[in-house]
């Protein structure tokens, strides 16, 4: 039997979609089954990755007939194509589909990393506030949750 060319040492390596404005990357990356504190995203330099723990520990146990795709693990590592501002980042989680959004470093700003997991917000649905607005000012996802969607969530330091 030949190893499957989709799935890394590390995880299945999924399809994405990038695309850019003048100040901004946006990636979409469709990662079906998890929920959003499964999902990790390291931005570094110009390197991005994207990974989602394996959710559902019996899932080997089924007798499966028929397997094109697993919970997990998710691995897609890109090379990104401009400076971007990996500190101030967005990403949300919902109907299995992890986006995110990275606004352009500017003139002679350096890339700035970032490494984060998403805060639940909902079933299955999930979000990492970076920055508000158009300008990309600061913004922490605590404060994002608690004035648009009125709950109280920790400031977790670990989820940016």
């Amino acid at each position: 039997m030949s190893k499957d060319p989709h799935i890394t040492e590390v995880g299945q390596q999924v399809p994405v979609r990038m695309f850019q404005s003048d100040d901004r990357l946006t990636i979409a990356v469709p990662m079906p089954g998890l929920e959003p504190e499964d999902i990790t995203v390291i931005i570094d330099n110009d390197r991005i990755s994207l990974s989602g723990e394996e959710r559902g520990p019996r899932q080997h146990e089924l007798d499966l007939f028929l397997a094109e795709w697993t919970v997990g693990p998710y691995l897609r590592e890109l090379v990104l194509p401009a400076r971007v501002q990996g500190s101030l980042a967005n990403a949300t989680f919902g109907n299995g589909v992890l986006v995110v959004s990275l606004p352009k470093a500017t003139g002679m700003q350096p890339s700035t990393g970032a490494k984060f997991r998403l805060t639940s917000i909902g079933p299955g649905r999930g979000e990492r506030v970076g920055h508000q607005g158009q300008d990309a000012q600061p913004e922490r996802t605590a404060s994002h949750v608690a004035r648009k969607h009125g709950k109280d969530v920790a400031d977790d330091p670990d989820l940016g």
